[in-house]
C-alpha cells in the first residue's frame, strides 16, 4: 500500500480515537504483564473481570507464588486455556523472583524466554508499559490490517515485521490499539460493519465485497 494511503488510514483511525490505551485494568508493571498473559485468546472484559479479584492477593511475583497453582486455577478458571496459563504465572514469577530480583526485563529477548509470553506479549508489555513503537500482533491487528491492504501476510509474525517497516513513525506508538479497537467494534470477524466504516473507500476488503 502507498505510504500517503497507509498515513491516511490510521489519520482516521487516530480521529476516532484519539487517545487509545490498552483495556486491562492492572495496578503495576508485573500485574500487566499477567494481564496480557492472560488474554492469550480471551477478552480484555473476560481477563478484567478475574484480575479483578486476583490481584488483591497477588500483585507481584512473590504473592503469585505463595498463591499456588492450584489457588491460581481458581481465580482465573472462567479464562480460556486456564491450566497452561496458571503453570505459565507461576514459573513466570518464580523465574523474576530468582534472575531478576522480581523486576521485569526491559530487553525483548529477555521477556520472550519468560515462560508463557511470546512475540505479541513482549511486543505489548513493551510498547504499553516501556512506550516503545512495537506493533504487537493479535487476530484483529492481523485481520484489519490484511482487510485494509495494509500488509498481505500468512502469520502474526510476518505482519508486525511488515507493519513496523511501513507504518509511518508518527502512527507506531498507537497503531497496535488503534488497529485493535477498530476490529472489535467496527471490522469484526464476522459481518463487518463495512457501511458505517470511515475507511471504507480505502479498504481493500470492502472494494472487493461491494455488491
Amino acid at each position: 500500500m502507498e505510504k500517503y494511503k497507509t498515513n491516511r488510514i490510521f489519520r482516521l483511525l487516530s480521529k476516532e480515537n484519539p487517545h487509545p490505551k490498552t483495556e486491562l485494568k492492572y495496578i503495576n508493571r508485573y500485574t500487566f504483564l499477567i494481564s496480557v498473559v492472560l488474554s492469550a485468546q480471551s477478552t480484555d472484559v473476560s481477563v478484567n473481570k478475574v484480575t479483578k479479584y486476583l490481584f488483591k492477593v497477588a500483585k507481584n511475583p512473590e504473592e503469585m507464588v505463595d498463591l499456588g497453582e492450584k489457588k491460581l486455577k481458581k481465580f482465573i478458571k472462567t479464562i480460556g486455556l486456564y491450566n497452561s496459563k496458571a503453570k505459565n504465572i507461576i514459573l513466570l514469577s518464580q523465574e523474576l523472583i530468582k534472575k531478576y530480583n522480581s523486576k521485569i526485563p526491559k530487553e525483548f529477548d529477555k521477556l520472550v524466554s519468560l515462560p508463557g509470553v511470546g512475540n505479541k506479549t513482549a511486543s505489548v508489555y513493551q510498547n504499553a508499559i516501556l512506550k516503545l513503537p512495537r506493533i504487537a500482533v493479535d487476530t484483529h491487528v492481523f485481520r484489519v490490517s490484511n482487510r485494509l491492504g495494509i500488509v498481505k501476510t500468512l502469520t502474526a509474525d510476518q505482519t508486525q515485521l511488515q507493519l513496523e517497516k511501513i507504518v509511518p513513525k508518527k502512527w507506531k506508538m498507537d497503531a497496535h490499539h488503534l488497529l485493535i479497537l477498530h476490529g472489535r467494534r467496527v471490522c469484526k470477524s464476522q459481518n463487518p460493519s463495512c457501511d458505517e466504516c470511515s475507511l471504507n473507500k480505502l479498504c481493500s476488503y470492502n472494494l472487493v465485497n461491494i455488491h
